[in-house]
């Protein structure tokens, strides 16, 4: 597994199918455990995944493990984390959809690979990749479906949404987010237990 992982990441560096590959300081590939039943696909690099090559760096990232932890997961043992994107847009701005085409084959090679029994599907452009026919996060986040080789998947907020959105009243980002952790969490150790 982590000899075709790595096969899979030396073709994520040689890559030019798309201009994010002239403006990119780094592939951002995946971080933590290769191992786990649980990945969680995000949308594309921002400035801090592009500085140090690694998903989830910056706030958002130190936002999305502490959601890990408040329910015992962690990033390093628990989770791998890759994105829908290799390779940064200019000024965050959405992926175009000859990017997207582009990492596709990097994507689906990773979760061939892996055969992950869950699936987060965190954020738009995420949710676009993998269910397109959902309109939007904020409909769809929270739901069970099933994925195309039989893993279970849920849309769930992108931490910068809950960044941008600090109320924890009942029924905001953030508290919805709480819910939708604990189902993960019960469903993880349902799964991870057969």
């Amino acid at each position: 597994m982590f000899e075709e992982l790595e096969d899979i990441k030396n073709k994520c560096l040689k890559c030019q199918k798309c201009a994010l590959s002239k403006t990119r300081t780094n592939i951002v590939f995946s971080d933590g455990n290769p191992n786990s039943n649980l990945v969680l696909v995000g949308e594309a690099p921002g400035y801090w995944e592009d500085q140090k090559g690694k998903p989830f760096v910056g706030k958002a990232g130190q936002l999305l493990d502490k959601i890990f932890e408040c329910v015992g997961l962690s990033r390093e043992k628990d989770v791998y984390i890759c994105n829908t994107l290799k390779c940064r847009p200019p000024e965050n701005r959405d992926p175009l959809p000859e990017e997207k085409a582009a990492c596709k084959e990097y994507l689906d090679a990773q979760l061939k690979i892996l055969k992950p029994k869950i699936i987060l599907i965190c954020g738009r452009v995420a949710l676009n990749t993998f269910l397109p026919e959902c309109p939007s996060i904020t409909k769809v986040r929270g739901k069970w479906f099933d994925g195309p080789n039989g893993e279970k998947m849920m849309p769930i907020f992108h931490p910068s949404y809950l960044l941008r959105n600090d109320s924890r009243e009942k029924g905001s980002p953030k508290w919805l987010m709480w819910q939708d952790i604990k189902e993960i969490k019960k469903v993880y150790d349902e799964i991870c237990n057969l």
